[in-house]
C-alpha cells in the first residue's frame, strides 16, 4: 500500500499494524471524548446519536469457519482473556474489584451487571485511569496549557502534511461528526485520527452531555459521597502517544479515513465483543479486518508505549490504593488480559485475582 504524505510518498508494508494500534489507541483515547467541549460541538450540529454497525466476527464464521476457528484459538490462548470483571483479594483486607472498561457512550456498555453496579455501591474508594475526567472543562484547560501534546507549535497544519485527496475524505470525516476541520488543522495527527476513529453517534452523544463509561462510575461515585482517585494524569497518556514517530501518527490517520464506514463495523464488533466478556479476542478480530503483511515493528512500539509500559504504572499505583481494601477499579479493558497485564501484575504483588462470571 502507498500513500502520498505531502510530497513524499510512503510505503506501508503492514497496514494491519496501523488498524491495530488504531483500534487499540481507542480505548485510552480519552482526549478525544473532549473535543465537543473543546470545539463547542452541538447537538444540532452533531450527527445523529443512533450508531450503525455490524458484528464483523458473526460475519466470519458464516463466512469462513476455518478462519473463525483460528481467530477463537488465538484468543483462547491469551492469559486472562475471558471477563472484564474481576475480584481482588489479600488476607486481612475486604475485598476489592476490577472492572475492565471501555471508553464509550454506547448505552449497552453503560449498563453495568447488577453485580458489578452493587460492588461499585458498596466501595469505599473508585479508582479510574484519571480523575481529570470529572470536569470535563477543566480537563480541556490541562490540554490545553500542554499545546505540544495535541497541537503543532512551529506553525505546520494537517494540510502541509496529507494530500489533496485525503485532506478532503478528513475534512469529510470530520463534518459527519459536527467537527470543522478548521477547528483541529493544527492538531497532532493522532488527535485528528482519534475524532475520525470515533464514530459519529459517540461524538452526538457526547455533545448532547451523555457520560462514557468510566466518567458515570466516577460522577456516581461523587454523588454517593465515596473518594475518587486516578492512577494517571490526562498529560501522561497524551505525553505516551506523542512520543511515538511523526509518521506512524500520519499513517494511522489515512489508514482510518481509508477504512470509512467500516470503523463503524469494527466498533460494533468490539462493543460486542465487550459485552461477551470476550476481551482476549479483541486483537484476533482486528488481524481479520486488516490482515498482517510485514514485520511487526510498528505495533510492538505502540504495545510497548501505550499498553505494557501503562499496565505497570497502573499496577505500581493501584497497588496502595488496594492496600486498604474495598476498592473499586475501573481501567480500559484491553489492559487487563496477558502475561504482562494488569491482572498478572497484580498477582505479582500478591493479590489473588479472580474472575467473576
Amino acid at each position: 500500500m502507498t500513500i502520498s504524505i505531502g510530497h513524499r510518498r510512503l510505503q506501508i508494508a503492514q497496514p494491519g499494524n496501523i488498524l491495530l494500534w488504531l483500534i487499540a489507541a481507542f480505548h485510552i483515547l480519552l482526549a478525544a471524548a473532549l473535543l465537543a467541549v473543546l470545539f463547542s460541538v452541538s447537538p444540532a450540529a452533531a450527527a445523529d446519536d443512533s450508531c450503525s454497525g455490524k458484528d464483523l466476527m458473526a460475519e466470519l464464521k458464516q463466512s469462513d469457519p476455518a478462519r473463525y476457528a483460528e481467530v477463537v484459538k488465538e484468543a483462547d490462548a491469551v492469559p486472562n482473556g475471558k471477563g472484564i470483571f474481576w475480584k481482588i483479594d489479600k488476607p486481612g483486607l475486604k475485598p476489592s474489584w476490577l472492572l475492565g472498561s471501555m471508553h464509550v457512550t454506547d448505552p449497552r456498555v453503560l449498563n453495568l451487571p447488577d453485580y458489578a453496579q452493587a460492588a461499585h455501591d458498596s466501595a469505599d474508594t473508585i479508582v479510574i485511569e484519571s480523575d481529570e475526567i470529572l470536569d470535563e472543562k477543566k480537563a480541556a484547560a490541562a490540554l490545553l496549557a500542554r499545546p505540544d501534546l495535541t497541537m503543532f507549535t512551529d506553525g505546520t497544519t494537517i494540510d502541509k502534511l496529507l494530500s489533496p485527496e485525503d485532506y478532503a475524505r478528513l475534512d469529510a470525516g470530520l463534518k459527519q461528526r459536527g467537527i470543522p476541520l478548521s477547528a483541529v488543522s493544527r492538531m497532532r495527527p493522532w488527535m485528528i485520527a482519534s475524532a475520525v476513529a470515533l464514530p459519529a453517534c459517540e461524538i452526538a452523544r457526547k455533545a448532547k452531555g451523555v457520560q462514557f463509561l468510566d466518567q458515570k462510575i466516577a460522577a456516581d461515585a461523587i454523588k454517593q459521597g465515596k473518594q475518587v482517585k486516578g492512577l494517571e494524569t490526562l498529560a501522561e497518556q497524551l505525553q505516551a502517544m506523542a512520543e511515538l514517530p511523526m509518521e506512524f501518527h500520519l499513517k494511522s490517520l489515512i489508514e482510518t479515513l481509508e477504512l470509512g464506514p467500516k470503523m463503524n463495523d469494527v466498533v460494533e464488533t468490539m462493543t460486542d465483543l465487550y459485552l461477551s466478556g470476550d476481551v482476549g479476542m479483541t486483537i484476533p478480530m482486528l488481524k481479520t479486518v486488516s490482515p498482517e503483511e510485514g514485520g511487526d515493528g510498528d505495533y510492538a512500539a505502540f504495545e510497548q508505549r501505550i499498553i505494557l509500559d501503562r499496565n505497570k504504572v497502573m499496577a505500581d499505583r493501584a497497588a496502595p490504593i488496594l492496600a486498604a481494601g474495598n476498592v473499586f477499579m475501573a481501567v480500559g479493558a484491553l489492559h487487563l488480559p496477558g502475561d504482562q497485564g494488569v491482572i498478572e501484575l497484580l498477582r505479582k504483588q500478591g493479590f489473588t485475582v479472580t474472575a467473576v462470571n
